[in-house]
């Protein structure tokens, strides 16, 4: 990845699209970078498609304003893929990483992705099903960012899962969140 680094997530309200922006943008920053995350909502409600977005860059980030060229793009919810268009933007050589159970190849088809640009998958919602109990599939949604990017070291993301959500959560939940993260870290997939 360049010197700035600009990713758009896709997701839906309650899935903790905005909550995984913010612990990569908190890892990021604990690693001497610079970084920006923010949302973009449309209806504030529980099932809503939003978008998040990170910059993360060794420089001082003077721009304030969406990310309109991603070098990444991650989309948290899969069904995202009839209704809007994720690769809007997407650089040439732009990294995909979908949540779905579906093979990478055949993500790649319905995208239309260029032979330049990189489609992976995982299946973070039945990662987050097993190690947490519930259907939210943040925490392995940035395993995976975290292994196809080398943004991050795993460890330094676990770190950073564990402080986020320590503050929040009991033992039980903190420990699913951080199988969750290296799950995903573990299960992505290219095609």
């Amino acid at each position: 990845m360049g010197e700035t680094v600009e990713i758009r997530w896709h997701g839906r309200g309650g899935q903790g699209t905005v909550t995984a922006a913010k612990v990569l943008a908190d890892t990021c920053l604990a690693g001497g970078r610079h970084v920006q995350a923010f949302p973009e909502y449309g209806p504030e409600r529980s099932g809503a498609p939003l978008r998040a977005y990170n910059r993360i860059s060794s420089r001082e980030l003077r721009m304030h304003c969406p990310v309109l060229e991603p070098q990444v793009v991650t989309v948290v919810d899969a069904s995202l893929l009839e209704s809007v268009n994720v690769a809007e933007g997407a650089v040439e050589d732009a990294v995909f990483i979908i949540n779905t159970a579906k093979e990478p190849q055949e993500i790649r088809a319905k995208l239309e992705a260029k032979s330049t640009q990189r489609v992976f998958t995982v299946d973070a919602t039945r990662i987050a099903v097993e190690s947490i109990g519930r259907a939210i599939p943040n925490s392995p949604m940035l395993g995976a960012v975290c292994r196809v990017t080398g943004l991050v070291s795993l460890e330094h993301l676990l770190e950073d899962v564990e402080k986020s959500f320590g503050k929040k959560f009991a033992r039980k939940i903190i420990d699913g969140n951080l199988e969750a993260t290296r799950r995903g870290y573990e299960e992505v997939r290219e095609g």
